[in-house]
């Protein structure tokens, strides 16, 4: 493991950005990191006034003509006001966001059913001074119980999208779930139109299997597939990450930290908001596979340790390593956290190192499903 990165635990990342204050007042450069011509994990250098973590390395998701260049890390937008308990304040959060361009994150991701809409329309007000230096990526449900009104439906979604992002095309469009209730191809057809009109560049997929993923292909080249995946999540690894390398698709990986879990902030005691937090019933926030669970977290704390790593960084690190197509997304709501993921890139992980961690969570039995029954059967069609 090859790293430049002070030694820094979790806790002094909350302290740094507790004293970060005057500084954020700072204005900064805002600087396209998609001109990055790196495909490979460098060590991240740092802005020369007060060493703050930039974003230099950029990837490619898709092939071709289809090929999308993106900021290494990309920023997940949802937890800011959808999904993750009581939300902060509207302009702290517009103040976040913009502090993530500032740093050299150029992929941000959203959708339409988060809240529903008023993620997106968070996303567009804190991005319109930067709109043309950022790849935008949101995401529709697929509608096909609308029958012949199918193309409409999607048409409505994509116009309201582009109306509150505050943009004119959006760079990826990814269909959030899969019912199944209708061929993939019509309704890869439908997107294939919207980008030959130019409101589309690009289109994804998220959480379907392998035979769709082909299907859609086959219509039009897909840029990304967007999953959970992490290192308690790698059901991916069987089926979808073969075809993706195969087909040349790109890989968005949500939740990289299992929703806050790996970073060890969560504890048997964490209790969820009811009213705007999903993990409240997600089999594996119960207090009983929090109990269980905990030890992967002691495992990524331990080979974070002697290498001057957060569990965090492990668990984004290992993300990293594992393809050059891959870039995860992660959302936060506090800068000093935003800060500590960016700087994961700081780290390299050697091919036993990558061994030994997968080893030691693979001793480790998880406990509880991911979803319950009826999120289940929403994925994977």
């Amino acid at each position: 493991m090859k790293s430049k990165s002070n030694k820094v635990s979790r806790r002094s990342f909350l302290k740094i950005g507790a004293a970060m204050g005057a500084a954020m007042c700072v204005p900064s450069v805002v600087t396209n990191a998609m001109g990055a011509n790196s495909s490979a994990v460098i060590n991240n250098s740092t802005t020369a006034d007060n060493d703050l973590p930039f974003i230099k390395e950029s990837r490619t998701l898709g092939n071709g003509k289809h090929a999308l260049r993106v900021s290494a890390l990309g920023l997940g937008m949802m937890g800011m006001n959808y999904h993750r308990g009581p939300h902060p304040d509207k302009q702290a959060m517009i103040k976040l966001t913009r502090q993530a361009v500032e740093r050299g994150v150029t992929f941000i991701d959203t959708a339409i059913g988060y809240g529903p809409y008023t993620n997106e329309e968070l996303t567009g007000e804190a991005l319109e001074p930067f709109k043309n230096k950022m790849v935008y990526g949101t995401k529709f449900y697929d509608g096909t119980d609308r029958g012949a009104a199918l193309e409409r439906y999607i048409q409505e979604c994509l116009e309201s999208s582009l109306k509150r992002l505050r943009i004119d095309t959006i760079d990826l469009y990814y269909l959030h779930r899969y019912s199944g209730n209708v061929p993939i191809e019509e309704i890869v057809v439908i997107l294939q139109k919207f980008i030959k009109e130019g409101k589309i560049k690009h289109y994804g997929l998220s959480e379907v299997n392998a035979e769709t993923i082909r299907k859609a292909h086959a219509v039009e080249p897909v840029t990304a597939l967007q999953s959970e995946y992490h290192l308690m999540w790698r059901e991916p690894e069987k089926n979808v990450l073969p075809v993706c390398k195969e087909l040349g698709i790109g890989f968005v990986p949500y939740s990289p930290v299992n929703r806050g879990f790996l970073t060890g902030a969560i504890n048997e005691y964490t209790r969820f908001d009811m009213g705007n937090d999903n993990r409240n019933i997600l089999p594996r926030f119960t207090p009983e596979a929090i109990r269980s669970n905990t030890r992967i977290v002691e495992v990524l704390n331990a080979f974070g340790r002697t290498r001057g790593m957060t569990a965090a960084q492990v668990a984004q690190a290992w993300l990293l390593t594992k393809e050059q197509w891959i870039v995860p997304i992660t959302g936060t709501t506090k800068l000093a956290h935003l800060e500590e993921n960016l700087r994961t890139l700081d780290f390299t992980l050697s091919p036993e190192e990558m061994a030994e961690l997968e080893n030691g969570v693979s001793q480790i039995t998880i406990v509880g499903d991911r979803y319950p029954a009826s999120e289940q059967q929403r994925v994977g069609h």
